[in-house]
């Protein structure tokens, strides 16, 4: 029986094989010869903003006795009531409902100083968003590889202000080629400060891995750069088609809800949105493209193959 269903298998076993070496081959070179260098930029980091200290309040104590802090009450207070009416008695009466007084603010002055704690502990984890916004740009917007490699080895990536400048540098540089727009995708996720960081890698460290090298590098300021090699000149008969991808990765304090991405009017509001982030906001920012080396360009079967999440806009 077992004999008879190979024997009705056999002539089906050699197309198989060709099938999955056909796979093997395609997915194989997809992962290695289609992959290209890279180029990246950026840096931040994630820690936990310092807490604000809020001045004591202080009143005015009638009475020549000045300012006292906390405005509660004071000894020059008394001054007014002593030797009017009551007697001793009267002025006994008076320093007990001081003392009462007293004890009445300080206790809502320690209720409102825990809840306070409270806050400031809760603001040691505060939302941030993570964003990835990636662009597909025609062959013709070769400019955009000249402006980058510019950024990379010029950018102060070591402070938050020259990392908003990098960011803002990067998101001019995308809008101000519009005419080449072919495909975009994003991304976003709302967490916590502590977690913040490991969805952060998540987008850079997915980018990172379809380079295949990064020979252009600006990271906290540590700059690295491989020597240039021979440039690569393709199939003369390829049909033109050919891509720049660029990826920007954000991290912020508060919300960052990009729109989701059919139309280059989408595009736009996301590049819009990331640009605006503030350096008092900004926990951090990479900037990765792809090819970095100017003048080379990604094919449509290298772009489709290694960016499936991409969509024409």
């Amino acid at each position: 029986m077992v004999k008879q269903f190979f024997q009705r298998l056999k002539p089906f076993l050699k197309p198989l094989v060709a099938l999955v070496l056909a796979v093997v081959l395609v997915f194989g070179t997809a992962d290695g010869a289609w992959a290209a260098a890279g180029g990246r930029m950026g840096g931040g980091g994630f820690r936990a903003p310092a807490p604000r200290m809020s001045p004591t309040p202080r009143t005015y104590a009638p009475g020549g006795g000045g300012y006292y802090p906390g405005g509660g009450f004071g000894f020059p207070f008394l001054f007014p009531f002593i030797g009017i009416g009551g007697g001793f008695g009267g002025l006994f009466t008076l320093l007990i409902f001081i003392a009462i007084a007293n004890v009445v603010v300080r206790g809502f002055r320690g209720a409102m100083a825990g809840d306070n704690d409270y806050v400031a502990a809760g603001s040691s984890n505060p939302p941030v968003a993570v964003a990835k916004l990636q662009v597909g740009l025609l062959a013709e917007a070769k400019a955009l590889q000249d402006d980058l490699n510019r950024l990379a080895t010029t950018a102060d990536t070591g402070t938050s202000q020259g990392l908003a400048k990098l960011l803002q540098e990067t998101t001019l540089a995308l809008l101000r080629h519009p005419d080449y727009w072919a495909y975009a995708a994003s991304e976003d996720k709302q967490t916590r400060l502590l977690s913040a960081e490991q969805e952060f890698n998540r987008y850079t460290l997915s980018a990172r891995s379809r380079f295949s090298a990064e020979t252009l590098s600006n990271v906290n300021n540590q700059i690295t750069q491989a020597e240039p090699r021979a440039m690569l000149t393709g199939d003369a008969d390829q049909a033109p088609g050919e891509y720049i991808l660029a990826t920007v990765v954000v991290a912020t304090q508060g919300k960052l809800d990009l729109p989701t991405i059919y139309s280059s009017d989408d595009l736009r509001q996301a590049l819009s949105q990331i640009g605006a982030v503030s350096s008092e906001n900004l926990l951090a920012v990479e900037v990765l493209w792809t090819p970095q080396q100017s003048g080379e360009t990604l094919s449509a079967d290298e772009l489709v193959a290694q960016y499936p999440e991409l969509k024409l806009i």
